[in-house]
């Protein structure tokens, strides 16, 4: 037997977190990890006491045909990555690494192309002290980012929208 390396493991975790996302569109895990321990996981859902998206049977943003990186506001739900942040003390998550996965349930439920954090997660991650951010682009594969990267490159100083 082949043991499962180590990012790959917290992939894995952050996907299982993810089956209780309540988005209609996208299921997204998160798991904050920091010294090779769980500090927090967080997935994509309504506020607590809010109805879900998976209960109402509609995505507003899709009614209203609003593209992908735009308009969350409207959006009624907490990204992974947030609810995972919101759920930690800032002193365990200073040089953690955060793991996100994503399935795209409109898409056969195939892992989400590209994904990336949105512009305000990215400014969570940065603001709570993760150093790394590990993405799952297929089972075995996922892109690493290192935090400093979104410092250097800030995508708000040329307006750009969008993931």
């Amino acid at each position: 037997m082949i043991r499962r390396d180590k990012i790959n493991y917290y992939l894995d975790l952050a996907e299982v977190v993810g089956q209780r996302a309540t988005c209609l569109r996208k299921q997204y895990g998160a798991v904050i990890v920091n010294n090779d321990e769980v500090v927090s996981t967080g997935y994509n859902g309504a506020p607590r006491g809010r109805a879900n998206c998976i209960d109402l049977g509609f995505c507003i943003r899709e009614q209203m045909n609003v593209p992908r990186g735009e308009r969350y506001e409207l959006c009624r739900s907490v990204h992974a990555e947030a609810n995972a942040i919101i759920s930690a003390a800032r002193e365990r998550m200073i040089g953690s690494a955060i793991y996100l996965s994503g399935i795209d349930l409109r898409d056969n439920n195939n892992y989400v192309e590209n994904g990336n954090p949105c512009s305000m997660c990215k400014r969570l991650i940065i603001n709570a002290g993760i150093e790394m951010v590990y993405i799952r682009d297929d089972k075995d594969n996922y892109r690493a980012i290192r935090v400093q990267d979104y410092i250097e490159n800030d995508e708000s100083l040329r307006g750009q929208m969008g993931y």
